[in-house]
């Protein structure tokens, strides 16, 4: 049977191989989840995946939202019975603690339901995306009585969430935002101002929604030193947790986009006619730190979508090769009586299929290893021990926001071309996976602010040490890699990258605190994009070492001859014998091409920012 949306034989090995999920259990946190437990939760999340939530990516893109002249949002209809299933199997809160209504299960093991999930239908799983997100922020900064009111309702799926960030004179630069609040006296505050591209700002399956709403209370100091974090609901909630009056938060427009049609992307009228509350989440003041915890989430959601996105256009496109006729094999010759074959055995498809598939199942191996350092985080013994996760938790998080979602496109638009003229055509899902990609390349910070991020912040941090250290943890895997014969080329490969890349951020994050900062800036997006390659190509060169081993038991020898004729009769063996070709596709076809952009960017050369703004022609 074909697979859909995911790969389960990869993602047990992800989960169980090579991230060892399972080893959590050994702490009182995780005990329950052990490997029979483990395999159950990713066992029913794709039954609801494929068997409920995939059925609706069609309507969801065809019928889309509508906003009503009371200024509700319908959403597509099917979403309705779903979202029941959805909140029903209570995996909105896999990962908080069961005193809200939680789980309590490990971040690594939730990443491969929501990779099914998200795999099904992206704009539906959007809306629940940044519930997660908003109750978070309130678990994290909110009052007793916040959590009490609001968690077990956004836990439950009653009500929902969302994030109000962005203004039409204040995108990026959210220092500049001109909403305002208000001190009434009694601790609430009034709320006025206007959001847009507030993604499932308003819509029709939940009873209430909570806005996390940055504003600046008059009197405070300009720019983002001067934003506070406020909660808003739609309507407002009462001392015994009931509804109360409408909240005067009013959508006054959804907008027309390339994809995603069925998650509503709003403009958000707040106090439009005075009469719109919102409490302090958090401190004055300090809006910004609190927002950005929710960013970072919120960033890691987006490198989640556009890896859910990935992976199943490389299966349609895997699917569709084996079963699509086409042309005589080139060895036939022009013989006139051979048979055609799928086009799965012409070598421009197999490249391109490889291509695909090494970038997918390097975004799953660092996407779970995301996961993984979170939940390291949260058992750490020690400060020290917990500093260090959270460190790699925030060099990780722009290369998943934008490596990834760069890459998850470039899947997508492979997809296309092998499905040829079909992949063009609604009639096949290829060209909607890749409209539906290509906002994440942009939301929650475009990929441009993730790569600033990268060079600005995350590099330098604490004097460089925790970037060094991520290096480090590349070079444990290569000196494993290098005990294993049939990996040598691999991994001379490897250790070349990861040797040329440490030299280039040295001298990169010289040259960006410079007087030379304008050209350095102008390489931070392809440093992203080598960081990103070097990171594949270390995931892989893992996953190849833990495929070795195990192929080296199968077949009794350590030679490629006996992997190869073990993987013609076992599957386990094919599957490993996939991972050892993947690594070496990678090595051998991405990386030199890597090398090269690290020698440009070495030369930090100037020509764009040094041409005149009018050299650009127009």
């Amino acid at each position: 049977m074909a697979q859909l949306i995911a790969d389960r034989r990869d993602v047990d090995f992800v989960l169980h191989e090579q991230m060892q999920v399972t080893e959590l259990a050994k702490n009182e946190k995780f005990a329950e989840f052990n490997k029979k437990t483990v395999d159950m939760v990713v066992t029913e999340a794709r039954n609801l995946a494929v068997k409920a939530i995939l059925p609706t990516q069609k309507e969801s893109d065809e019928v889309g939202c509508s906003l009503e002249k009371d200024g509700t949002v319908k959403v597509p209809e099917a979403f309705h019975q779903v979202n029941a299933l959805y909140n029903e199997g209570e995996w909105l809160g896999m990962i908080d603690e069961p005193d809200y209504g939680g789980q309590g299960m490990p971040k690594t093991l939730s990443l491969a339901a929501e990779e099914y999930f998200i795999g099904a239908n992206p704009a539906f799983m959007l809306y629940h995306g940044l519930s997660h997100g908003a109750a978070n922020l309130i678990k994290t900064f909110g009052t007793e009585a916040q959590k009490k009111a609001y968690l077990p309702k956004i836990y439950s799926g009653k009500w929902s969430g969302t994030m109000l960030l962005t203004e039409a004179e204040a995108g990026s630069d959210v220092g500049a935002l001109q909403t305002t609040a208000t001190p009434n006296g009694d601790g609430t505050y009034s709320i006025s101002g206007t959001k847009i591209f507030i993604s499932g700002g308003e819509q029709n399956m939940v009873e209430n929604i909570a806005h996390p709403v940055l504003a600046r209370i008059e009197g405070a100091p300009a720019g983002t030193r001067g934003i506070s974090l406020f909660l808003v609901p739609k309507y407002r909630v009462n001392d015994d947790g009931s509804l109360g009056e409408f909240n005067d938060v009013v959508c006054t427009g959804i907008e027309e986009k390339m994809g995603l049609h069925g998650n509503a992307t709003c403009t958000l009228t707040l106090g439009g006619k005075g009469n719109c509350t919102g409490t302090l989440l958090g401190e004055e003041n300090k809006g910004m730190r609190a927002m950005f915890l929710m960013m970072n989430e919120a960033r890691q959601l987006v490198g989640l979508q556009g890896f859910a996105t990935a992976t199943a256009s490389y299966l349609y496109a895997v699917n569709y090769a084996r079963q699509r006729i086409q042309g005589k094999h080139m060895t036939a010759g022009k013989a006139a009586d051979a048979p055609s074959v799928p086009i799965i055995q012409h070598p421009d498809v197999r490249r391109q299929l490889l291509t695909m598939k090494a970038y997918v199942e390097g975004m799953r191996s660092l996407i779970y290893y995301g996961g993984l350092t979170h939940d390291l985080e949260g058992l750490a013994q020690s400060d020290a021990e917990k500093e260090k996760y959270a460190d790699r938790t925030a060099i990780l998080t722009p290369i998943i926001k934008g490596y990834i979602t760069d890459r998850a496109l470039e899947v997508t638009s492979h997809g296309i071309q092998v499905y040829g003229g079909y992949g063009y055509i609604q009639e096949y899902p290829m060209e909607q996976l890749m409209r539906d990609c290509r906002i994440f390349q942009i939301y929650e910070g475009t990929n441009g602010i993730q790569a600033m991020d990268l060079l600005g912040r995350k590099l330098g941090m604490k004097k460089g040490q925790p970037f060094m250290d991520y290096l480090g943890e590349m070079e444990k895997t290569i000196a494993e890699a290098g005990k294993i014969s049939v990996l040598g080329h691999v991994t001379q490969r490897v250790e070349t990258a990861v040797n040329r890349l440490s030299e280039v951020a040295v001298s990169l994050a010289k040259a960006s605190v410079s007087d030379n900062i304008l050209n350095a800036y102008a390489y931070a997006h392809p440093f992203l994009d080598v960081t990103g390659d070097v990171t594949f190509a270390w995931m892989h060169l893992w996953r190849a070492v833990l495929a070795a081993r195990k192929l080296e038991k199968l077949a009794g020898a350590a030679d490629m001859e006996k992997f190869m004729e073990k993987a013609a009769k076992n599957k386990d063996a094919a599957f490993y014998v996939g991972s050892l070709k993947t690594a070496e596709f990678f090595a051998t076809n991405i990386l030199p091409a890597t090398m090269g952009k690290l020698d440009a960017i070495a030369d930090v050369n100037g020509a764009a920012v040094e041409m005149p703004d009018a050299s650009f022609g127009g």
